[in-house]
Parts: C-alpha cells; structure tokens; sequence
C-alpha cells in the first residue's frame, strides 16, 4: 500500500506541473483553482476504478459532473493512458479535441460532455441503473463541486439515488469551499453536507481530499447503501497566491506567476 501511495503522490505532481504548463498556455485563462482542489481525487479514482476497456460496457465509470476540473480530469486520463502529452500540449488551441469543459469522447476516455452543473450527476443516475438492469457489479463514480450542490437538479438526483437503492454509486462531493462568485457560505449556505447525504439515504464519509492514502481507502468500499464521499478540499490547492481565492476559478498565469506556482508545487512534494 505504501508504495502505492508514493507512486500516486508521484503521479500527482506530474499531474500538477502539467496543469500548469497547460494553463499557462490558453490565452483564455483556465480553470485553476477548481481543478487543483480535485487533483488528489482524479488521480485516486483512477486508480481504485476497474476500467479494462472503454470497450467494455461493466467497466467502473468516471463522470465529472463538476466540468471545470479538466486540468484535473484531462491530466489524470494522460497518466493512464487515454491522452497523449502532444493533445495535453494543444488544450484550448484551434482544432484541438481538448476544451476548457470535457467533450464526450470515449475512445479518449471521457465519458460525458459537461459544462451545465449538475447535469453530469444525473446522467450517471441513469446509467447506474442501467447497469444494475444488466446485472453488472461495477461502480459508477461521479465527480460534483460544493458549489454545484446550489442547483436544484442535483437534490432530485441524489433523491433519485436513493429511491431507485443505487448502491453501484459513490458521489464524490469536492468540498473546496469557493465557487465563481466567492466562498460558497455567502453565495448559497450548503448547512451540514454529509447531515444532509445522510438524510437522503445515502453512507457518507468524510475524508481529507488532499490525501491521496484516505482517498484509496474510501473510495472502493462497499457498505450496500449508496455512498458519498465528502472531500475536504482547498480551491487551488498547494499554489500559494491562489489559494482560497475566488479569482482561481479561471484565470491566466503570467510567465513569473506560472514559475512561483511550479515552485510552490515542488516544495510541496519536496523528498517524494
């Protein structure tokens, strides 16, 4: 286990570095700070989901319902095989098959076009069913924000979740504290958020979403109830001057921002 998790803390640096090669990249600006709080998160779904092949229809899923993690999500499906460093090197250029939100592309491992919150959940709700319809044992995993857990549709699918007994889901809440608009306490109070999972029938666990070693224990169980996982999460994440700033939701690096931010990167996984 202990090697497993050095190799994805490994991992997950690489995961970061790039992120920041890629954002530095767009004119645009890029979703940094909601990506940067769910790095530790994609690199451990990948590596707890069983996915032979996208191929396969009883492969585990990964949905990203939270769409503004794709330096996350496009960074992880690089380390597993699905991306190319050449299609990571073009993200939002002309032409290329990479987008500020995720484009449904499953030879490229993307199993949902996002981009409107909360509609990813859903989707997923009807794929778990469907696969229970069929008789597969895998697991749907589905990826929301803490800030998306304002819109309505998401309540009606986790209630959904519960009625329809979907315990082939686990619901990944990335509890970073900050949405577009500010700290989402000010935009729209969420109150207790694993008090209300619960009451919505489903087993919550709350972890610390930064560690990669909590994140792979909690993730695989199995409790026969649908499962959600609270991530306790920081919005950009180990990058000093974006922390738990607004302004991290989308924004552009200069060439010196870009260089303290891949410093502060490898003094966070400084000795690993």
């Amino acid at each position: 286990m202990t090697k497993h998790i050095n190799d994805l803390n490994r991992q997950c640096r690489e995961m970061k570095i790039k992120a920041l090669q890629m954002a530095r990249s767009t004119h645009f600006g890029a979703h940094i700070g909601g990506g940067f709080s769910a790095m530790e998160i994609m690199a451990s779904l990948y590596h707890v989901a069983n996915i032979p092949s996208m191929r396969n229809p009883s492969r585990d899923r990964i949905i990203v319902s939270k769409a503004h993690a794709v330096l996350a999500y496009y960074t992880a499906l690089w380390k597993n095989g699905y991306l190319s460093e050449d299609e990571l090197d073009a993200f939002e250029t002309d032409g290329a098959i990479l987008y500020g939100h995720p484009h449904k592309n499953p030879d490229k491992g993307i199993e949902f076009s996002g981009g409107s919150l909360g509609l990813g959940l859903s989707y997923a709700v009807g794929v778990a069913k469907a696969c229970k319809i069929r008789g597969f044992l895998n697991t749907i995993y589905v990826l929301v924000g803490d800030g998306e857990l304002n819109e309505g549709i998401v309540w009606e699918a986790l209630m959904s979740i519960s009625h329809f007994d979907l315990d082939n889901m686990v619901v990944v809440v990335d509890n970073n504290g900050y949405q577009l608009d500010g700290p989402t306490h000010e935009v729209m109070r969420l109150g207790n958020i694993e008090s209300k999972l619960r009451a919505f029938g489903f087993d919550v666990d709350v972890v610390d979403g930064h560690s990669i070693e909590h994140l792979v224990k909690s993730l695989p169980q199995k409790t026969g109830k649908p499962r959600a996982i609270v991530a306790n999460t920081v919005k950009a994440h180990g990058i000093s001057f974006l922390e738990n700033n607004k302004m991290s939701h989308q924004c552009v690096l200069s060439q010196k921002k870009f260089e303290q931010a891949v410093d502060d990167i490898n003094r966070e996984y400084h000795g690993q």
